[in-house]
């Protein structure tokens, strides 16, 4: 029972949204059904972009330096980064969803809060495929007015989130402890390879791998192992 409980705890809001279903279909069937129905069409988009959306973001997260985002996207960036963040925002494809991983990756690296609200504002309403579908049934004057206005929109929108949101608002990615032994919460895909492969210091919660507290000195060949067989390079080790 107590382990029911702590379930439901860790997942409020799931419980909430299936409580939400459970009622509209007791009160009005046909809508109930159709609500399952469009929730089953999302979720399976989504467990279809996002394992390939996730893996990108962990490459990314090894591949481009720190020092580049801060340059590129940091708060010294000024109108360069404004600029580029613009940019990636039109030339990105897929749903918005699809870009919350990248951005929280890309804080984690330095990049501003402005550029962040730009970078998904710009991924949801002026990306090119949409502008050019915009064009074909509205008429290109339809969507260089509404585009003019929009990018001003988020302009203003940012700079005043910026003054809102702070860095330490957004959560932590990494979970770190004293044996110096590290994930990255923000590229762990719950794979669970760690879990299967060293089951004693590994775990799984909510989807996400975790080290399991412990007070021995962890047998360092399998740790290395499985450090080395983690598809997307989330677990770290530091020698202290």
């Amino acid at each position: 029972m107590t382990k029911i409980i702590k379930k439901i705890k860790e997942n409020l809001f799931l419980v909430f949204v299936v409580l939400c279903y459970a009622i509209i279909l007791l009160e009005k069937p046909q809508m109930g059904i159709q609500a399952v129905k469009n929730s089953g069409y999302y979720i399976k988009e989504m467990l279809l972009i996002m394992p390939v959306i996730l893996v990108l973001t962990a490459l990314l997260d090894t591949w481009v330096p720190k020092q580049t985002i801060m340059k590129y996207l940091g708060q010294e960036s000024k109108f360069r980064g404004i600029f580029l963040s613009f940019a990636l925002g039109a030339i990105s494809a897929g749903p918005v969803y699809a870009a919350f991983p990248i951005c929280i990756m890309l804080h984690k690296k330095g990049a501003s809060i402005r550029n962040i609200v730009i970078i998904l504002s710009s991924w949801a309403v002026i990306k090119l495929p949409m502008l050019i579908n915009e064009v074909k049934f509205l008429g290109p004057k339809f969507m260089l007015v509404r585009w003019a206005l929009t990018v001003i929109a988020i302009f203003i929108f940012s700079w005043i989130s910026s003054k809102i949101i702070k860095n330490e608002d957004l959560p932590k990615e990494t979970e770190k402890i004293e044996s110096g032994l590290s994930i990255n919460q923000d590229s762990c895909i719950g794979c669970t390879l760690c879990a299967h492969e060293y089951k004693e210091l590994f775990e799984i919660n909510n989807k996400k791998a975790y080290v399991k507290e412990h007070n021995y000195e962890p047998n360092k060949e399998k740790m290395k192992k499985v450090i080395d067989r983690c598809p997307v390079n989330a677990i770290e080790f530091v020698e202290e």
